[in-house]
C-alpha cells in the first residue's frame, strides 16, 4: 500500500504541472534536415551504438525540448550543442516530427562482462549467466514498478508509463526498448548532477538516491520494454 501512494503522489504531483505542447512539425522536411543526425542515431533513428540513444518513436515535444536545451546551453554535449545552434525552432519542430513517426528497434539480451557479475554462485554450483541477467532484470522490474519505499526511490512508472511509453503532453520521454548503456549513462549523469534540464530537477533527486546495481538493473529492464 505504502508503494502504491509513493507512485500515486509522484502522479497528482505531475499531474498539475504544466504541460508543454509543441506544434506538429513537417515529417518529410524532417527526414531531409535529419541527414546530419544520422551517422550517430541512424538513418531511422535506432542507432547502433548503445551509447548514442534511439531517437525512433520518441515523442516529439521531448525531442523539441532536449534541442532547444542544448541549444541554450541548459543541457551540456559539445557535438549537440554545435548541431543544434544551426538549427531553428521550425527545423527541430520537423526533425522531431520525423522521429516520433519511426518505430524503434528491439534489443538484444544484455550480455554481462565478467566484472559485472556481482552475485557469482557458490563455488559448487554452475555459472548461469541467463538465470544471473534475468534476476538483474526482475530487480530492475521491481524498482521500476514499485520504486524502493526504504531509500525513498520512486518508481519510474509513475512518469513513464507501465511499458516505458511516457508522457508527450508533460514531455516525460518514452523509454522502452532504449540502450541500456545509454539508459545507465544518462542516470549516473542525472546522479552526479552533470546532468540537470529536467523540471524541479527530478531526475537528479531520484538518481542520487540509487545504487549502481539499482541504475543497472532498471537500465537492463527498460532495454527490454517493447
Amino acid at each position: 500500500m505504502k508503494k502504491k501512494l509513493q507512485v500515486l503522489s509522484i502522479s497528482l504531483a505531475l499531474a498539475s504541472a504544466t504541460s508543454i505542447l509543441h506544434a506538429e512539425g513537417n515529417i518529410n522536411a524532417g527526414k531531409q534536415k535529419s541527414a546530419s543526425c544520422t551517422g550517430c542515431h541512424g538513418d531511422d533513428g535506432n542507432s547502433m551504438v548503445a551509447t548514442f540513444p534511439k531517437l525512433a518513436q520518441q515523442h516529439s515535444s521531448y525531442l523539441v525540448k532536449q534541442l532547444q536545451a542544448f541549444k541554450d546551453g541548459t543541457r551540456n554535449n559539445p557535438m549537440m550543442s554545435a548541431i543544434a545552434m544551426t538549427l531553428s525552432d521550425e527545423d527541430m519542430t520537423d526533425v522531431s516530427a520525423y522521429y516520433a513517426t519511426q518505430k524503434i528497434s528491439e534489443n538484444t539480451l544484455p550480455v554481462l562482462e565478467s566484472a559485472d557479475e556481482d552475485e557469482k554462485p557458490a563455488a559448487d554450483k554452475p555459472t548461469d549467466k541467463k538465470d544471473t541477467i534475468q534476476a538483474i532484470i526482475a530487480q530492475g522490474s521491481d524498482l521500476y514498478r514499485n520504486g524502493d519505499l526504504k531509500s525513498e526511490v520512486s518508481a519510474c512508472i509513475a512518469c513513464h508509463g507501465p511499458f516505458g511509453e511516457g508522457n508527450k503532453p508533460a514531455s516525460f520521454p518514452a523509454l522502452k526498448s532504449q540502450h541500456a548503456d545509454y539508459l545507465i549513462k544518462a542516470l549516473t549523469d542525472f546522479k552526479s548532477g552533470s546532468r540537470s534540464n529536467n523540471p524541479e530537477n527530478i531526475m537528479h533527486m531520484i538518481a542520487k538516491k540509487m545504487t549502481d546495481a539499482e541504475i543497472k538493473a532498471v537500465s537492463y529492464r527498460i532495454s527490454m520494454m517493447k
